[in-house]
């Protein structure tokens, strides 16, 4: 009798006591954040047209995404500020803390998601070749490329090297690490082919004659590009998503992808 007593007694005690209110989750949100200092802090690479491209005249970034970038942080009344990274240190730099999101025709994959999150996507396509015009016929399926005596030139660190690895055994693969200059090593015949997404073909080959992109209309793989995001951060990534969602359904950025690929 007397233990029920004390049970109810401390019942009666809990219901009473106020209830303290849950912090925030906003509070601790990159949105918060950014609205504080009046700053965006972009991370990108400047080597991947046509989304992000560093102009060594004009040093200044350009693309796609740079324009995406700007849209961004005019929708939150801030400045958009580019911090330079590159493919291998991508992952490091970002989970470093050095931006608040980065863009440039990431590809979303597995592993990258295991440290971060990603926003809705944006663009779809996959890797496909791009080859001198002539060779086009010789390499149109991955049995066809990996052959002794086919080299594939590829840039270190992202998902082009990952896919040459995965899937060429009998062709040589050269690592080449500048992504701007590296379609000119094709042209010279330096290199037979680069599988690379079919954006990046299409737009390369228009800047390239000598060059072909390779059916990009039917890539070897299925991937989607998005914009990286801080992982646990849901207020910030919902507001991504929703800015994100309005430029998709509004035409924005068909306009503006359609700028850089004229």
């Amino acid at each position: 009798m007397t233990r029920t007593l004390s049970v109810l007694a401390t019942l009666t005690l809990l219901a009473a006591a106020p209830l303290q209110a849950a912090e925030p989750s906003g509070s601790r949100s990159h949105l918060d954040q950014v609205l504080k200092q009046g700053v965006v802090r972009v991370c990108t690479t400047g080597d991947y047209k046509p989304f992000t491209y560093l102009d060594p005249q004009t040093e200044k970034f350009e693309g796609i995404d740079i324009d995406m970038a700007k849209d961004l942080a005019e929708a939150l009344g801030v400045e958009a500020e580019f911090v330079p990274t590159s493919w291998p240190t991508l992952m490091q730099d970002f989970t470093a803390g050095k931006c608040d999101i980065a863009m440039g025709g990431i590809s979303v994959n597995l592993d990258r998601q295991q440290k971060a999150y990603f926003s809705i996507p944006y663009f779809k396509g996959g890797k496909t070749p791009i080859t001198r015009c002539e060779n086009v016929d010789k390499f149109q399926t991955l049995e066809q490329i990996d052959r002794p005596g086919v080299t594939a030139i590829v840039n270190p660190g992202g998902t082009n090297e990952r896919f040459a690895r995965a899937n060429l055994d009998e062709a040589e693969i050269v690592m080449y690490d500048d992504n701007v200059t590296i379609f000119k090593q094709i042209v010279a015949g330096e290199a037979d082919l680069m599988m690379t997404d079919a954006i990046e073909t299409v737009l390369q080959a228009n800047l390239n004659p000598e060059l072909c992109a390779v059916h990009p209309e039917a890539p070897f793989t299925y991937s989607e590009k998005g914009y990286l995001l801080p992982r646990g951060d849901e207020v910030w990534k919902a507001w991504v998503d929703q800015w994100l969602h309005l430029t998709k359904a509004t035409g924005e950025f068909d306009a503006i992808k359609d700028k850089w690929l004229e």
